[in-house]
Formats: structure tokens, sequence, C-alpha cells
């Protein structure tokens, strides 16, 4: 196992030299420079010549890239010429990211709160009415995307009946006194309306992935032998089918987490969140370079980060894996 884990941190600067010189040179190939993009129709040639000689613009590809790579190696991704001119990509993007994590990590923490539990119910009830009805819930809940949750939502809690914001961001918690003497935290009401788009679809996947898992784990051979010794119903299903059904969600949790830091486009955009993805969305849009490509870097090495501690904590869930893996080597 620790050959492996060595060879795939070995491979981790390899895909990101690629990945980021892919868009590197998408984005230097595109229509015109940072600078290009940031002076518009009306510049003077000569300036804008000595900015790119003084910004590392005027050479190669290959020459900007590799003054790209050292910059950005010291924490230095450039600056913004479009959303914000004049501030750094990295006092742009860190402030962003961390309201996308806090909002991601409620959402993964409640689709699969609610999920797991949802599947399982409806792998215990197969055959029986229940089964069905949850199905078919879950079916429709995963089919609707959040562009259509969205409006309902607002126009419902936030416009008719005026009891939720209708967007912004006022962090996670906020503080409600009683008496002005007693201080209790409760959610912000900014909240709820993301929350909901970005859970609805999600735990109805979760559960189905799970049921699905269920119904097969009741079909092996240990759990037949369980059944056949006589064990009570529940312990069969909580020491022998409840934990290998959590495998294939091993994954789904892991594959959720490597996404904590991306944002939710739509979501966040329609609402005005001020996460990293409403930023790269105004990012691409506005041809902000820049700010696309250390985005793009510092996702893709989370996304790589976190699928290795994905395969790590399945490996050590499931035995066969590790087996397997040995073998190999």
């Amino acid at each position: 196992m620790g050959a492996y884990v060595v060879r795939r941190l070995l491979f981790l600067p390899v895909t990101l030299v690629i990945v980021s010189f892919v868009t590197f040179a998408i984005a230097r190939f595109g229509p015109g420079d940072p600078l290009s993009v940031a002076a518009g129709q009306l510049r003077d040639p000569e300036v804008l010549e000595r900015a790119r000689a003084e910004k590392g613009l005027d050479g190669s590809v290959f020459e900007q890239y590799g003054k790209w790579v050292r910059r950005a190696f010291n924490g230095d991704f450039g600056e913004s010429y479009s959303i914000q001119r004049g501030r750094t990509v990295r006092e742009l993007i860190m402030p962003r990211m961390w309201v996308s994590a806090q909002l991601n990590l409620i959402a993964i923490v409640l689709v699969f709160g609610i999920g797991i539990p949802l599947g399982l119910l409806a792998a215990w009830f197969q055959g029986r009415w229940l089964d069905p009805l949850i199905t078919t819930t879950l079916l429709g809940l995963s089919a609707v995307p959040v562009l259509v949750v969205i409006p309902p939502v607002l126009w419902l809690f936030a416009i008719k009946l005026s009891l939720l914001p209708v967007g912004g961001w006022d962090g996670v918690l906020e503080i409600y006194w009683i008496a002005d003497v007693i201080a209790i935290p409760i959610p912000d009401p900014h909240l709820y309306i993301p929350i909901a788009a970005m859970t609805i679809p999600g735990f109805a996947g979760v559960a189905r992935l799970v049921r699905v898992t269920a119904l097969q784990v009741q079909l092996e051979d240990y759990v037949r032998t369980a059944r056949a010794k006589g064990l009570p119903e529940r312990q069969v299903a909580f020491r022998h089918v409840l934990p290998n059904s959590m495998l294939p969600v091993v994954t789904a949790i892991g594959l959720s987490l490597a996404g904590v830091l991306e944002g939710a486009f739509f979501t966040e955009t329609l609402l005005g969140i001020p996460g990293i993805g409403s930023l790269t969305f105004a990012a691409v849009v506005s041809r902000d370079y820049d700010v696309i490509l250390a985005v793009t870097l510092i996702l893709a090495a989370f996304f790589i980060v976190m699928n290795l501690v994905t395969d790590l904590t399945y490996a050590r869930v499931d035995p066969r894996v590790r087996v397997g893996a040995a073998a190999r080597v």
C-alpha cells in the first residue's frame, strides 16, 4: 500500500503541470492576453508592449508559462485584470473559497445524513408499499435541477411569505439573544434557500445508491449464512448489511469532499453568494485569465489529493482492496 501511495504522489506534480499548461495555453491563445482584455478598445500600442514586458507576457507561451509557474510556486498567482483591477488573485479567491467550502460542507452533511437512512429504509421495506413510494419520490427529486428549485422557493418563502432573504451571504450562524442575556447561535436565514437547492437533488441520489447496494448485499452468501444461523433480523441488518452497504458511499463521500472548494455556479450566481463558483463564472465572462488559471490549479490539486485520501479510506474499510494492491506490487 505504501508503494501505491508513493506512485500516486509522484504523479501529482505531473498531473498538475499538464492541467495548468493546457489551461494556460488555452488562455494565452484565446482572444487577447490579460492586458489586451483589460485595456479594451482604447489603448496605446507602445504602452501596451511595455506593460506586456513588465508583466512577462512578451515571450513565447513556454516562457510565459515558466514565469507563471515560478510565481505560482511562491503563492503569487498574478492579479485580476477585469473583475477587480489592482487586487491580487490570491486576495480574491481565498475568501471566496472559504464561503463555498462552508456552504458545500453543510450540504454534504445534509445530503448523506438524509440520503443514507432513506436508502436503508427503502431497502428494508422492499416489496411493501413504502418502498415504491420512497423510490418514486427519490426519482422525482433527483431529476429536479437547481435552476428549477430556486425560483419557486424564492417566490414562496422570500417574496410571498417574506420569511427568508432573497439572496446574499452573512455567514453560517447568527446570534439570537434571549432577554439580551442568553446568546443562542442559529443558522443564518441566508443559508436556507441555497442549502435546499443543493441538498434536494443530492440526497435523492445518495438514497438510491444506498438502496441498490443494500439490496445487493442482502443476496450475498454471508448474509444468507447469518440468517440460517438464526441471528435476529436486526442483528443481520446492523452487523452485516449496513457496514457492507456503506462501501460505495465512502467513494461518494470522497468525491463530494473533493468538490467542496468548487462552489455551486448556478446557486451562487442566482442568489448573489460571494463564493468561488460565482467568481469563476464572472472570470470566464470577463476573461480574467489569471483568476481562471489559479482556480483551475488549486481545484485540480485538491481533487487529486482528496481522491488519494478516498482510496486510502476505502482500503481501510474494505480489506480486499489492500490485498489486491499488495498482490499488484
